[in-house]
């Protein structure tokens, strides 16, 4: 249930409409009766959380999935992918296409401006791409002609979809500051922060202890069940993740079994 829990507490990164693009409503979810099936280990987080959000959809009252994972093909060659078509029961069987997005952000606040400071750990991608991607390619990919001929094949009439983004993220500021301008952003998604080798390896953070938590634990809220490590010992493992230029991240055990998460960049 951790993942289902890390899931369900992590926030919208905007409410209602931004960007042209308008936020999916998750509706509350009764946790008492609902049975969480095994995620299949071999799937990559992103599949995960795919996995997860169905369940939970399923279990909902108010949304039927009629499809997920749609391919869209062009010849032999796919052209995109249609996370979620849902019927949503409360709205006299209104249809939506969600396009689901779980992320984990650093703020870099280096970066002029507020809407590009957020990037991913390792600087591979970044939200203000992500969002033009979402919203200029994968929402219209249903009124292509290969979009609309696969839905046909499930007797769904794109023209009679809603188009909502799920965009859940976590994110992580600078290290050391206490706030950050996000703005339109959701602060609350903020449940962390990032630091530089060479800050980690001060006189504060060697009185701590440490777990570099699994890619299939990031959406877990840190806890104490694990080993957790000293700060030499924890060195050695994040020198070999940066060798390989990724940044792990770590639950940080502090005084009185405070815990908290941070990302320690590599470059």
């Amino acid at each position: 249930m951790k993942h289902i829990n890390g899931f369900l507490a992590t926030p919208p990164l905007w409410t209602q409409t931004a960007f042209g693009l308008s936020q999916f409503e998750m509706p509350s979810i009764n946790l008492s009766t609902f049975i969480a099936q095994p995620i299949p280990s071999k799937l990559r987080l992103g599949h995960q959380i795919e996995f997860i959000f169905k369940q939970l959809l399923d279990h909902t009252e108010r949304y039927t999935v009629l499809a997920h994972n749609i391919q869209i093909l062009r010849g032999k060659n796919t052209i995109g992918e249609l996370d979620f078509i849902v019927e949503d029961r409360f709205r006299e069987s209104k249809k939506i296409h969600i396009e689901l997005t779980y992320k984990f952000y650093i703020l870099d606040d280096t970066i002029k401006e507020p809407i590009h400071r957020l990037i991913g750990p390792n600087r591979k991608d970044s939200f203000f791409t992500k969002m033009e991607k979402t919203r200029d390619k994968q929402l219209p990919l249903i009124f292509t002609p290969e979009g609309r001929s696969t839905l046909s094949t499930i007797n769904i009439n794109p023209d009679e979809l809603e188009q909502q983004t799920y965009f859940l993220a976590q994110l992580f500021k600078p290290y050391g500051k206490l706030s950050t301008i996000i703005e339109p952003l959701n602060e609350q998604c903020i449940v962390g922060y990032w630091i530089r080798m060479e800050d980690f390896n001060n006189c504060d953070f060697k009185r701590y202890s440490f777990y570099i938590a699994l890619k299939n634990e990031w959406l877990h809220e840190p806890h104490l069940d694990r080993d957790y490590i000293d700060h030499k010992n924890v060195l050695k493992l994040i020198v070999d993740k940066h060798i390989d230029k990724r940044a792990p991240l770590l639950w940080v055990k502090k005084e009185n079994n405070m815990l908290e998460k941070c990302f320690v960049v590599w470059w």
